[in-house]
């Protein structure tokens, strides 16, 4: 079992640190940067260009359904300059990595609705061409963004043979599926995508979005909601749908080095929801003779969670030991959501907190997570 570094109380010195230090953040949306799917096409088989040519991507949409906030779901001020990709990371480069100090950024995935078409042959063939792009346009310009692997997950076996055919790539530092599935991620339907992630030594990531859409099942158990702000709060059930599953499924037994990320559903229901699955595992474990731990234990083991998007209690004093009850100290990671609307600043998502635990959330657990080298400190910004 790791070391459990216990989070300090905040006392009237405890604050962020004063020097402005590099991070890693967790959650970035970049690619492709230009073209859309028309970008993806050299990447395709003529018999996947021509159906793109004549149909368009048959992928879902989500923001048409549940309006993502802002145009297009980014921040009204970050509007991509005209040009090529070189163009782009450019502005990238400048608004986001150098202006905040990021010594990496994790790009998670490109368009999840592939994760919601029947068509499996079609999905896998636009996820190796996201993945080609990516290697090409992205992590060969920018060794400071590290990027996703992304799977049709619809199909287990052919989203193994994706992983393993592009694994090797050291900017690749996770697998990433859409929060919206068909099934539970403990299910044995999923246990080949978990066989490779452990062989390659990568995290199976599960990021918000394609809940209710296309083959996907509703977004809540009474159907779907009318209003994208009570979509925002049924992702996290869906989440903590897909935690319990690895969990009491035994997932974690079976494959004792697997570690889940959870991306933008949020974070403070964690606490709840870890201290009504450990009552009730030691009220009702003889139905689950195969999980051997306390279901918190498991989760601390095996699953990191990222920042975004930050609840805030509404006495500021009770910040601090809720991050205690999510054990962020071990498990939380920063993200920003760059560049959608409800971007969270680095400089400004968290309110005071003591040193060590801001290191391990802005830097340390990433970089122990996906193996990126610890910050020297030649690395920090200036006072």
């Amino acid at each position: 079992m790791e070391t459990i570094h216990p989070i300090q109380p905040l006392t009237g010195t405890g604050t962020k640190p004063k020097r402005k230090r590099s991070i890693i953040d967790c959650d970035l949306h970049l690619a492709p940067l230009r073209g859309g799917y028309q970008a993806l096409k050299p990447y395709m088989s003529r018999y996947y260009r021509e159906q793109i040519e004549t149909w368009g991507p048959r992928v879902p949409g989500q923001i048409g359904m549940y309006n993502n906030g802002g145009t297009n779901g980014t921040m009204r001020d970050h509007k991509m300059p005209p040009g090529d990709e070189t163009v782009a990371l450019d502005y990238i480069r400048s608004n986001l990595l150098d202006k905040y100090q990021i010594d990496y950024g994790i790009i998670t995935g490109m368009d999840y609705g592939i994760n919601t078409i029947p068509d499996t042959d079609y999905a896998a063939a636009v996820c190796s061409a996201c993945n080609d792009y990516t290697i090409e346009h992205v992590l060969a310009k920018e060794p400071r963004l590290k990027a996703s692997i992304m799977i049709p997950k619809q199909d287990s076996e052919l989203s193994a043979k994706e992983i393993n055919r592009v694994a090797s790539h050291p900017g690749f530092v996770q697998v990433i599926v859409s929060n919206g599935a068909e099934k539970p991620y403990g299910h044995r339907r999923y246990y080949p995508i978990y066989e490779a992630c452990v062989r390659h030594n990568l995290p199976f990531a599960i990021h918000v979005s394609m809940e209710g859409i296309g083959i996907n099942p509703p977004p809540t158990g009474a159907g779907y909601v009318s209003h994208y702000a009570e979509y925002r709060l049924a992702r996290a059930g869906i989440m903590m749908t897909h935690l319990a599953s690895f969990i009491y499924e035994g997932v974690f037994e079976l494959f004792p080095t697997l570690k889940v990320v959870m991306i933008e559903a949020g974070m403070m229901w964690i606490a709840p929801a870890l201290w009504r699955m450990d009552q009730d595992w030691k009220a009702l474990r003889h139905n689950t003779p195969w999980v051997k731990k306390l279901p918190s234990e498991y989760y601390r083991e095996h699953v990191r969670v990222t920042s975004q998007p930050i609840e805030l209690p509404a006495k500021p004093e009770m910040f601090l030991p809720m991050l205690e009850a999510i054990h962020a100290d071990p498990c939380l990671m920063f993200a920003s959501d760059y560049p959608h609307w409800d971007f969270d600043s680095p400089a400004l998502a968290f309110p005071k907190m003591p040193d060590p635990l801001w290191e391990r959330i802005f830097y340390t657990n990433a970089a122990e997570l996906y193996g990126l080298p610890q910050r020297g400190a030649a690395k920090g910004g200036n006072d």
